[in-house]
């Protein structure tokens, strides 16, 4: 999920067009390293070809539809590899949450190499993050969400709370993003920077207790 995610976030901001060769080069290293982590682990060709997919995107990162392209068809890949232990409703879920997530992180610290970056383009990624949030719990919680955390409520717990922490953080991000200085986009940036910590936990959590 969270490659997939990795993989359709740059393809969306190199869709965007506000970022150059440089972020594309940033995010496609990213993606190609988790890629080849999980190609490694599940030994899946599929995860292999995505990869490629992805250097593909790099090496044709001054022409942006070829990039968004390459960068979809990898997304498409991996979320392939992802099928083989998730349906496939949570898994669109997950990639959309954490990859909004996850690539709204990644523009914020390129705000550091060129400050002039439109804030809109966070503000969205971080929309798109709450809203894969809101979906994604409320999807697991048709699923017997409830039920697993009653029956281990010390995860249930932990769940509930990193689940507020991340509603809170993206918040934050939002509120941040409104402030006209640039210490707005910094506070935005650190603040996305734990949301992406605490949405793996949503994520993971939210898996186990509905298993």
């Amino acid at each position: 999920m969270w490659v997939a995610g990795l993989a359709a976030g740059g393809a969306m901001v190199a869709q965007w067009r506000v970022v150059g060769r440089g972020y594309v080069w940033l995010s496609t290293a990213v993606v190609a390293l988790v890629g080849v982590g999980l190609g490694a682990i599940t030994g899946d060709p599929l995860a292999w070809l995505g990869t490629g997919a992805v250097a593909v995107a790099a090496l044709v990162a001054h022409r942006p539809p070829a990039v968004v392209a390459a960068l979809l068809t990898a997304a498409a890949l991996f979320g392939v590899v992802g099928l083989v232990d998730s349906s496939v409703i949570p898994l669109i879920t997950g990639v959309v949450f954490l990859g909004a997530v996850t690539t709204e992180m990644m523009l914020g610290h390129w705000f550091l190499v060129d400050p002039q970056l439109p804030r809109w383009s966070l503000s969205r990624l971080a929309l798109f993050g709450a809203g894969g949030l809101v979906i994604d719990v409320g999807y697991l919680a048709t699923q017997g969400l409830m039920a697993g955390a009653a029956a281990e409520p010390i995860l249930g717990w932990a769940y509930l709370a990193l689940t507020i922490m991340t509603a809170l953080l993206i918040a934050g991000v939002i509120f941040s993003l409104k402030e006209p200085g640039y210490a707005g986009v910094m506070a935005a940036t650190g603040l996305s920077y734990l949301a992406v910590l605490t949405a793996f936990g949503v994520a993971v959590l939210g898996r186990m207790l509905v298993t």
